[in-house]
């Protein structure tokens, strides 16, 4: 008789690994009459969802569409569906399965698949330990974490700019620095945060010493930028990755652990640091926890927005320094950012204009354009006056220099100045399909 086999893998025990499901499931398939000619497996995957599993996604599929060339499903035992918190959602698979005619096997349970009134008792229950197993679990492994973060110890993650990870062993030896994605080999051993490269190290403690400075972190981001230092792994810098440097304690030797969390498969929250596990000194600090205070207080600081009349002489005293402003210019000199001057008085212009500021190119560009428009409306008017006089009916709309004619044609009347072109052509560039 055709049957297919489900197998699904987690990372929990070597027992339910796909090799010995699928040899458990072969033997008892030879055993009892029963021929493998299709495999829905999920190797890695854990079984609190759903996400991610491609062999139980396409099973109801195939089954729906009665791409089905067997007539039963072997499965190990119910846990395989998944340890659902949901025990009505392991149930689901099964009776889709049943109520398309085939039949349903766990070769690892204990009871008879009679359909009996204890057998979907047992079931029930199955499913109920399935999930709670997953709950148990989670709870030892967070429980486990904390204990291991209170003693010094490093809980999985990146180490971040500037640091590396060590293996140390039970006794508490150095045993050697760890690659990217590298995992421990021995069950005892445990990591350990330690300075990097000296290069990397004193990017660090300039980082923060600009922002206790007062530098704001777009500004420094940008600073790094200019000057060609790369951030990890030859990548720029951005306002997250020195944002989220300013505000880890790691950097001052603490470790900490539950900042956030994800518990069993759902959506990771934010938690209060009064339920966060934490070890003053767990590392060789790169910074003083004097200098990582006074980073906090002026990130705290930068939260506040300061009064318009504030801003403003900031920008008087970039524009005494430097002789004229810019977005880069601003940026650069810490405090607010361009794009805070934009959003505070509407544009970068408009706070110009509060300081009597008026930047020789937006000037050059103003004349320029006051001449265009004045071109414009002289030949829209000259039009109009033409159409007049021979009888048709046409209206102007000097903003936009659009001629519109009583039978509802409009005409678009364009000005654009000379350009040169690369090749050293005098040229014109005119757009097309301009709402009119």
């Amino acid at each position: 008789m055709p049957a297919a086999e489900y197998i699904r893998m987690s990372t929990e025990m070597q027992d339910y690994s796909g090799v010995n499901q699928q040899a458990a499931i072969r033997q008892f398939a030879e055993a009892n009459g029963y021929a493998i000619v299709r495999t829905y497996a999920d190797e890695g995957r854990s079984g609190l969802h759903l996400k991610g599993r491609a062999g139980l996604q396409s099973l109801p599929s195939d089954v729906a569409t009665f791409k089905t060339p067997f007539s039963a499903i072997i499965v190990y035992d119910i846990s395989r569906w998944g340890r659902f918190q949901d025990a009505d959602e392991s149930a689901y698979y099964e009776f889709f399965c049943r109520k398309a005619g085939l039949k349903v096997i766990y070769c690892a349970e204990p009871f008879a698949d009679d359909g009996s009134a204890m057998t979907t008792i047992f079931k029930s229950i199955r499913r109920v330990m399935a999930g709670e197993y997953s709950r148990d679990l989670s709870d030892k492994i967070f429980k486990g974490q904390h204990r291991m973060t209170e003693r010094g110890f490093r809980q999985g993650g990146p180490p971040g700019y500037g640091l590396r990870r060590m293996r140390i062993d039970a006794a508490g030896e150095f045993k050697g620095l760890m690659n990217p994605g590298e995992h421990k080999s021995i069950k005892t051993d445990r990591t350990v945060l330690v300075p990097g490269p000296a290069l990397e190290v004193d990017v660090v403690r300039q980082i923060f010493q600009l922002c206790a400075d007062g530098r704001t972190p777009r500004s420094i981001v940008n600073m790094l930028n200019n000057e060609g230092i790369p951030a990890i792994e030859g990548r720029r810098w951005t306002y997250h990755r020195i944002r989220l440097m300013l505000t880890s304690e790691k950097y001052m030797g603490t470790n900490v652990y539950n900042r956030v969390s994800s518990k069993l498969g759902g959506a990771r929250v934010p938690n209060p640091p009064e339920v966060w596990a934490r070890k003053d000194g767990a590392f060789e600090p790169v910074i003083s926890a004097d200098l990582f205070q006074r980073v906090q207080a002026s990130i705290a600081a930068n939260r506040r927005s300061p009064p318009d009349e504030v801003l403003l002489d900031r920008l008087r005293e970039m524009l005494t320094r430097k002789g004229f402003l810019s977005a880069r210019v601003i940026d650069d000199g810490g405090g607010f950012t361009a794009g805070g001057y934009s959003h505070r008085f509407g544009s970068l212009f408009d706070a110009y204009a509060l300081i009597d500021y008026a930047p020789a190119h937006i000037v050059e560009e103003a004349r320029i354009m006051t001449a265009i428009k004045s071109v414009r409306e002289k030949i829209g008017e000259a039009a109009a006056e033409v159409f007049t006089a021979t009888g048709v009916e046409v209206k102007l709309r000097l903003s936009s220099g659009i001629l519109s004619v009583v039978d509802e044609t409009s005409i678009a009347i364009q000005v654009h100045r000379c350009a040169t072109s690369k090749k050293g052509d005098q040229v014109w560039d005119f757009w097309f399909g301009l709402p009119i």
